[in-house]
């Protein structure tokens, strides 16, 4: 019978210790870390369909989104995953398919595979007009497959309460994994 109860206690302690491994995962997987698995071809090719990636909210915790950085949010119920190219109050053109930002062409050869083929001509949406002012708040988010990507030169700027974070580790596919340049 004394046996018995040493079982017991033993059995509480797994129990506790196992809710308490629980209880830190969920903590460190909902304001740490999140694992996305990218659904379409609009990042090709810095992400691929079906790549995996771990996305951290805390930069954005205490900085906002640059220019230039992929960001993901939230969108028509699911998460997106797109390149963060017009700043708040930030005056977008896009004339011959280049994009210019306050009048200034804005060079995006270190991360798109052709340049010159940033005007809409998706069937998805009405672009928004151009020139297009960034409000407050909000940024202009485009993916780097151009040609393939719902973003905002159709749905307009995103809102900075929507953006959830940064991705900061690939996955998958297990011959690219590393950290997201």
């Amino acid at each position: 019978m004394h046996d018995g109860g040493f079982r017991l206690k033993t059995i509480i302690e797994m129990i506790k210790e196992i809710a308490i491994v629980v209880l830190i995962c969920l903590l460190f997987f909902s304001f740490i870390l999140s694992q996305n698995k990218i659904p379409s071809g609009s990042m090709i090719s810095t992400l691929n369909i079906n790549d995996r990636i771990l996305v951290s909210p805390i930069p954005f915790y205490y900085r906002n989104p640059n220019r230039g950085e992929i960001v993901v949010f939230h969108q028509e119920d699911k998460m997106w995953v797109k390149r963060v190219v017009g700043m708040p109050g930030d005056i977008i053109d896009i004339r011959e398919g280049d994009v210019y930002i306050n009048d200034i062409f804005y060079d995006e050869q270190t991360y798109l595979k052709n340049t010159g083929i940033s005007t809409p001509n998706s069937p998805w949406d009405e672009p928004v007009e151009f020139p297009y002012k960034v409000p407050e708040d909000h940024y202009f988010l485009m993916g780097d497959n151009r040609m393939d990507s719902k973003d905002s030169r159709y749905i307009g700027a995103v809102s900075r309460d929507e953006i959830v974070g940064t991705p900061i580790f690939r996955i998958y596919p297990f011959n690219q994994i590393g950290p997201m340049k």
